[in-house]
């Protein structure tokens, strides 16, 4: 973003109040495409209008953005990933009995013979 346009900056901050106020007004149950159309069009007219004025303001708050949505989509992976193995009835963690091996035995060496392997 440091090499950005003021414009560009202005435009991709747009779209990151474009993006939560989508998400806010859903969640709330008050979304209508008349108010997300009005708030598009004020947001993006004041971004373009003071884009120079606020060149550094926009970048740190469009950094900042990126941080929050990443981290959200990170924990919905995750999630996701989560309740797939539970229903799934994927268990990472458990450790199944097979004939053949790679690991060693623990019960089967002797301290003996740890002493001439080393």
């Amino acid at each position: 973003m440091e090499l950005s346009s003021p414009r560009f900056k202005a435009l991709a901050v747009s779209a990151g109040l474009s993006f939560w106020f989508f998400i806010i007004s859903s969640s709330i149950g008050v979304f209508s495409l008349e108010l997300f159309g009005i708030f598009i069009a004020i947001i993006f007219t004041l971004t373009q209008i003071f884009a120079i004025k606020l060149s550094s303001g926009l970048e740190i708050f469009a950094i900042i953005n990126t941080k929050i949505f990443l981290g959200i989509l990170f924990i919905f992976v995750i999630s996701i990933y989560g309740i797939l193995f539970k229903i799934l009835r994927i268990d990472l963690l458990y450790s199944k009995k097979h004939d053949t091996t790679y690991w060693l035995e623990s019960d089967k060496i002797r301290c003996s013979n740890m002493d001439t392997q080393y």
